[in-house]
């Protein structure tokens, strides 16, 4: 059996061989968010089914494909639709493209996510950039033996979400007067939503936002030295004393509806980025 490393070399031979370009930073596109992709001068599209060690994406709205191309002046590889811990995917092969992004040369991840909001001060819509996370979905992709040519066997996770980053993305959402707030994420394994008196505890441990995904991505970023920025769109509003039944199609739609406003923050972020 090949072990986590040759894994990555497969699935990184396989795209060069159809985009020979070597990216600058790698994104990670959410339940809704697929239509980033628009934006992207797009030279190679890759279904993951097409790429060794890729796992089949089941999330609604998830596309399911790799696009490589030029965003904001910079080579990019997006992943249109990412794997979740509860399409029942262990977390070393949902987060292996961001191990293979960073083996093509990648040196910053952009995650974004649909979140539910637990901050009585934010609204439905509204941009939150990851400060910080809390990882309560009982598992870590990092356990097991280390692979020292994949990264430490103890990453330091004091500033997992890169702080210049956020402060240029505020500047930017004020600048096109978006509403965006910094907050810490909570990653739960889903796939149910949370009862009032978890929302209860998820708001009194200090989290923000709550969702299914991106920590294990974050996480696996930092061990491979990846810098991290990461976008949550306020899709529902998960107030424990104001609670009402979520409507998925309605979380899609508002994942949609504030679109715009990630695109304008992720391509300022990107330019920014690229003039380092």
């Amino acid at each position: 059996m090949l072990d986590l490393f040759d894994k990555i070399q497969s699935a990184v031979a396989f795209v060069r061989e159809r985009w020979p370009e070597t990216p600058r930073a790698g994104i990670i596109l959410g339940t809704g968010l697929g239509s980033l992709v628009e934006q992207i001068e797009v030279q190679a599209s890759l279904d993951y089914e097409q790429i060794p060690h890729f796992l089949r994406s089941t999330a609604a709205s998830h596309r399911g494909r790799l696009v490589c191309g030029r965003l904001a002046g910079l080579p990019v590889v997006a992943m249109e639709g990412r794997f979740h811990m509860y399409e029942g995917y262990p977390l070393k092969e949902i987060t292996l493209p961001v191990r293979v992004m960073r083996a093509l040369g990648a040196e910053l991840l952009v995650v974004s996510n649909a979140v539910g909001g637990l901050n009585p001060y934010f609204a439905l819509g509204d941009i939150m950039l990851i400060d910080d996370h809390i990882n309560l979905m009982g598992d870590n992709p990092l356990i097991g033996v280390n692979d020292d040519r994949l990264g430490p066997r103890f990453p330091d996770m004091c500033e997992p979400y890169d702080q210049t980053l956020i402060d240029a993305a505020l500047e930017i959402a004020r600048r096109h007067d978006i509403v965006a707030h910094k907050g810490v994420l909570v990653a739960v394994a889903g796939p149910n939503l949370e009862t009032r008196a978890e929302y209860r505890f998820l708001r009194q441990i200090g989290a923000d936002a709550v969702g299914m995904s991106t920590v294990p991505e974050v996480i696996v970023a930092v061990h491979c030295g990846l810098k991290v920025v990461g976008f949550s769109i306020i899709t529902d509003m998960c107030l424990a004393d104001a609670l009402e039944p979520a409507n998925i199609n309605q979380i899609i739609a508002t994942a949609h509806a504030a679109e715009p406003k990630l695109r304008t923050l992720v391509v300022g972020v990107l330019s920014r980025f690229a003039s380092r």
